[in-house]
């Protein structure tokens, strides 16, 4: 679209890719899921890009948004199914993506694969002009003809500059929407597979939010809490990313002041049922004249 930098959505797309399969590779049993996550973001800045939100690790039943807190003992089960979601940006241009490792049923599990083939699918059908419920409909098919369910109330998203979600949504099953896909847009596809009810619910306490607003001298938040949203240019952030500016009591103040004058989003954790177990995996995709591009894919 007028006006985007493409190459730096691409740059962000190959740091996202590198910094996904860096962490995919930690992910062993053993692993404490806060040190798998830091590695990740640690790898994004030292090639150059920007976390576009807090690298998030969700285990069996927990389908997004897990965030490790900062004192997160959380270690990795040998019989756990792991999403790992990560954002980078370059300049603002955002790269989302994400990719499941079942340590139970291996690299062949079928429920990884649901996700993964309802992305590939995804892939090589959508370009300029087709209608988004076609996206869903590919969605929905390939994940239920392998038995299991995708999460309905879940969805891909829109992406781009200094925005992680805009629109158009990409809904996992075919919701009747009548939008098409239009060139220059970019989006992310994130196909979720799961072996239970196929809903979500917020469950536990929130470690990723985001402001609703920017800050006005009247909310006297501090130089410290202003200097963080400084830098987080309205993306979202963790707890455990305040503690690279202020301490964690300060951290918790200026979270409680944020939510006093109503100016925060919080993300609690996305979960399906206990003893459900749930896959995810998702690219970032330019609509291109002939089709897409995906921006994360390493190859």
């Amino acid at each position: 679209m007028k006006g985007l930098d493409y190459d730096k959505f691409r740059e962000a797309g190959v740091i996202a890719g590198t910094a996904r399969e860096h962490a995919k590779a930690l992910i062993r049993p053993g692993a404490r899921l806060k040190d798998i996550v830091e590695s990740c973001e640690a790898l994004i800045r030292e090639m150059g890009g920007e976390i576009a939100f807090p690298a998030q690790i969700s285990v069996n039943h927990i389908a997004a948004h897990y965030c490790p807190p900062p004192d997160d003992p959380t270690t990795v089960g040998p019989e756990d199914i792991l999403k790992l979601d990560c954002g980078v940006h370059v300049d603002g241009y955002v790269a989302d993506n994400a990719v499941t490792v079942d340590l139970r049923d291996g690299e062949g599990s079928a429920l990884s694969m649901a996700s993964r083939m309802a992305l590939e699918n995804v892939i090589a059908m959508a370009g300029p002009g087709v209608a988004i419920s076609e996206i869903g409909r590919t969605i929905h098919d390939t994940i239920t003809s392998l038995g299991f369910k995708p999460i309905f109330n879940l969805t891909g998203h829109g992406v781009t500059r200094w925005s992680v979600h805009c629109a158009p949504q990409i809904p996992n099953y075919d919701d009747k929407r009548s939008g098409r896909l239009r060139e220059g847009q970019v989006i992310a596809v994130e196909p979720f597979a799961s072996t239970g009810k196929g809903f979500i619910d917020e469950v536990g306490k929130a470690e990723v939010f985001g402001v609703t607003r920017a800050a006005k001298p009247k909310d006297k938040l501090g130089e410290k809490m202003l200097e963080a949203l400084d830098y987080f240019h309205r993306l979202p952030f963790a707890r455990r990313d305040l503690l690279r500016f202020m301490s964690a009591k300060e951290a918790e103040q200026g979270l409680q002041a944020l939510r006093k004058r109503r100016m925060v989003h919080e993300y609690p954790p996305l979960c399906e049922e206990k003893g459900v177990r749930v896959s995810q995996h998702e690219h970032t995709l330019i609509v291109t004249s002939s089709g897409v591009e995906p921006t994360t894919r390493l190859n």
